[in-house]
């Protein structure tokens, strides 16, 4: 069984994919549990020597920040506060972004700076590594004083309280802690606002949608070649020269990685009878080079986040102090999110209008793709099918980060809304690759016409993979079956 030791060090967005994908353990290094338990020490000292007011230990929340809490209430405090948020409605996070919240959630308390207990940050890793996973909602954080809602739901267990998903099925929290011969976690001072400040649900969803951002963009650029070779497009846009003197990274890489997927192609390299391409294919490079920028500068900011104390207030023993601040305010990643979202719904569009392109029965192209047209629609409403996708992905990037709501009687003023930028990202993410299965599925069929040219050997690869799924269309037929084995392909791809 690999194992991975949490020791504070740098976990770059790869790193963190591969811990996810490969089962790995977690494990805190030697130097993490002195960390955690030196600043809980701390703070049960300075609790105890002092009367003073510190906020989320010895007060109230929110609004309720100048109400004072007595020491022996202090326990039932934290406790209520984990009860009270967890109030999240709507569909519920997928199994697999919940373990990576776990992770991220262990990660940002192993620095510390957050005055919880090491039992505390214990029991997480055993949730991870046994595959225990909290039932938590997609609705209810603002993303400003960390996602609330989620994040109380995600440590709800730790209590004995809510429910998981062990072995595909729901049971009560307290079931499995019987189980495992558990008990539940007894909260000291300030240790559920720890747990409940943070931006780990916004975070969970931003890298992984950076992950399968990087994917579709990958993939296009395989599967636009495709298209380029089906609809008999021209190689001189991808040139070198032409894109260089743009003086933009990610075109000149998209033009640099077209020329390579298209090297000894039969079809590129012959002499072509039109002099130009519609942009959906002249205009590749500008692009999708342009949301490979964008999703380089994305990447970048979730990879700080994730390596990030984001909850409040923040404990720092070696300066006798405990602050009060804003970390948790999710107004980076709910830029980033916005604009992530929009970069790879660009490249959904302009993937659509290649379809549109090749069903229109020029280039030598039977109309719709099929052999007999008007007896057959062929691909008729596939087309239709993804212009729907497309048109509500414009739906779904309007920005969130451009709402606030004043909460908590004013104190919590303005808001991100990041947890909404979130799962709207989620929601691209995936009609992305519906988008990408229904122009690979065109893409293959318009292929077939240019034989017996041939294409480069990666994309003569590419197609014969994807022939092992999804058939030829000769005639009409059952078009669903099609669609889906084609986006099982590319999310596979």
């Amino acid at each position: 069984m690999l194992k991975k030791i949490i020791d504070n060090g740098w976990m770059s967005l790869a790193e963190l994919d591969e811990v996810l994908n490969n089962g790995s353990r977690l494990e805190l290094s030697a130097e993490a549990k002195q960390k955690i338990s030196a600043c809980r020490t701390y703070l049960d000292e300075k609790v105890a020597k002092s009367d003073r007011l510190i906020y989320g230990v010895n007060t109230g929340f929110g609004s309720l920040c100048d109400t004072a809490i007595s020491s022996e209430d202090l326990e039932q405090l934290q406790r209520n506060l984990v009860l009270s948020h967890a109030c999240g409605l709507g569909e519920t996070v997928p199994a697999e972004l919940v373990k990576r919240m776990l992770l991220l959630k262990v990660m940002g308390l192993s620095h510390g700076n957050s005055g919880v207990q090491l039992e505390t940050v214990e029991r997480l890793i055993f949730f991870f590594n046994n595959d225990i996973l909290p039932v938590v909602y997609q609705q209810g954080s603002l993303g400003a004083s960390g996602d609330l809602a989620p994040l109380a739901h995600l440590c709800l267990p730790l209590l004995g309280e809510g429910e998981v998903v062990f072995e595909g099925k729901v049971y009560p929290s307290a079931e499995i802690l019987k189980r495992f011969n558990l008990e539940p976690i007894r909260l000291r001072s300030k240790e559920g606002l720890a747990l409940l400040n943070g931006t780990q649900f916004m975070s969970t969803y931003a890298s992984w949608s950076v992950s399968k951002s990087r994917q579709l963009w990958n993939n296009w650029n395989k599967i636009a070649v495709l298209s380029l070779e089906g609809y008999d497009g021209r190689k001189e846009p991808f040139n070198a020269n032409v894109n260089e003197i743009r003086r933009q990274k990610g075109q000149i890489e998209t033009a640099e990685i077209f020329r390579g997927l298209i090297q000894g192609s039969e079809i590129a390299f012959r002499e072509k009878a039109h002099v130009q391409d519609p942009y959906s294919f002249r205009c590749i490079p500008q692009v999708h080079g342009a949301s490979k920028d964008a999703i380089d500068y994305c990447a970048e900011i979730v990879e700080r986040e994730i390596n990030a104390v984001t909850d409040n207030p923040t404990v720092f023993p070696e300066d006798d102090e405990v602050v009060s601040a804003g970390n948790f305010h999710g107004q980076p990643l709910a830029l980033t999110m916005d604009f992530l979202a929009i970069a790879i719904a660009e490249m959904g569009s302009i993937s659509e209008r290649r379809i549109y392109k090749l069903i229109s029965g020029t280039r030598g192209l039977p109309a719709f793709l099929v052999a007999n047209p008007g007896l057959n629609s062929g691909f008729m409403i596939p087309q239709y099918t993804c212009a729907s996708i497309v048109s509500q992905n414009k739906q779904l990037c309007t920005p969130a980060s451009v709402d606030t709501i004043d909460s908590s009687n004013g104190q919590e003023d303005h808001v991100s809304m990041g947890a909404n930028a979130a799962t709207k990202l989620y929601r691209v993410v995936e009609n992305c690759f519906k988008i990408q299965g229904i122009e690979i599925l065109n893409a293959a069929q318009a292929f077939e016409f240019r034989r017996p040219l041939k294409s480069s050997p990666v994309i003569e690869k590419l197609f014969a993979d994807f022939r092992q799924k999804v058939a030829f269309v000769n005639e009409d037929r059952y078009q669903h079956p099609l669609m889906k084995e084609s986006v099982d392909f590319v999310k596979n791809l």
